[in-house]
């Protein structure tokens, strides 16, 4: 499939499925924010030059490095927009789990996540319009679609916004509800973006078999700079082993979910766009998780060594 065809694409999306994507957007924030506590930000304190770091990876790092990698490769613009919806996109709480899974710095993490989530009601849509403006083939491409910059802005943070507010003021007021309430809200939240994934895939499979010789090694080779530029990043900083893990986790791994539902409820539902997120959406699990294992597979050869330079 050419570039042409790929920018042709599209997801059909109707007033009900709209109101469905908002629906689903309000339960992944309000879910996200369930979680979050005074105590995650403690490390802003103790540790600044640390954590600003690595929200600077984060937020501008990542970005910068896709538009890199946009220039690098001149990939079709709907493919493109995917990617800096992508790396607009806060980290999610799975970076913590895999974090954990790795032997990072889980209290690192937590951090970071909490900050990428609660900045996200104003810098994912910023990121969003400023990085697309750089790339002259999206910026034609978001013209063509008439995303007026201050609408798309405040609808945007709003529906951010509003959900984080609440669900973290539910948790300051009641943590024991806010706990109940996010052990089935954040299953849930992530159910729905499986299905939407699912269902959208199933529904243009045709169109994803076409077109996945152009996406699949685009995905796999962006997470994987992501991932490097964590480690990366962490490097630079003098930062030990089990940080380093953590920041690497934080900057690759991204909430796919929350940028296919800015996708779909902003963006008339770019189909090149929506693929490049779906694919990430399933990808940066299975890389995450092959990455864990790798590092622990390290931990575990360098025990072995340890132990085998005692007995001799």
């Amino acid at each position: 499939m050419d570039a042409a065809a790929i920018d042709q694409l599209q997801v059909i999306v109707d007033d009900q499925s709209r109101l469905g994507i908002a629906a689903i957007l309000f339960v992944m924030m309000f879910s996200v924010a369930l979680t979050l506590r005074l105590t995650d930000f403690a490390l802003v304190r103790q540790q600044p030059v640390r954590v600003l770091g690595g929200v600077l990876a984060q937020l501008i790092g990542l970005p910068l490095l896709t538009l890199g990698l946009i220039l690098m490769l001149s990939p079709p613009a709907s493919i493109a927009l995917g990617m800096l919806v992508v790396a607009s996109c806060p980290g999610g709480n799975i970076s913590n789990l895999l974090t954990r899974a790795a032997g990072g710095n889980t209290a690192y993490s937590v951090t970071l996540t909490a900050i990428s989530s609660v900045s996200a009601a104003v810098m994912t849509p910023v990121s969003i319009l400023v990085w697309s403006r750089l790339y002259p083939p999206v910026d034609a491409l978001v013209e063509a679609l008439h995303v007026d910059p201050m609408p798309f802005f405040v609808q945007t943070a709003l529906l951010l916004a509003v959900p984080l507010a609440l669900g973290m003021a539910l948790n300051a007021w009641k943590p024991v509800l806010a706990e109940r309430m996010g052990r089935v809200l954040g299953p849930l939240g992530l159910s729905c973006i499986a299905l939407l994934v699912l269902v959208g895939i199933v529904q243009n499979w045709p169109i994803f078999l076409a077109a996945g010789a152009v996406i699949i090694p685009i995905v796999v080779l962006h997470n994987s700079a992501a991932f490097a530029l964590g480690w990366l990043g962490g490097r630079a900083m003098g930062m030990e082993a089990a940080r380093r893990r953590a920041l690497t986790f934080e900057v690759g791994i991204q909430n796919a979910g929350l940028g296919l539902v800015i996708l779909l409820s902003q963006f008339d539902g770019v189909g090149g766009a929506a693929a490049i997120i779906g694919t990430w959406s399933i990808w940066h699990l299975i890389g995450g998780s092959l990455l864990a294992g790798l590092f622990r597979w390290s931990d575990s050869r360098t025990l072995r060594a340890n132990a085998k330079e005692r007995k001799t």
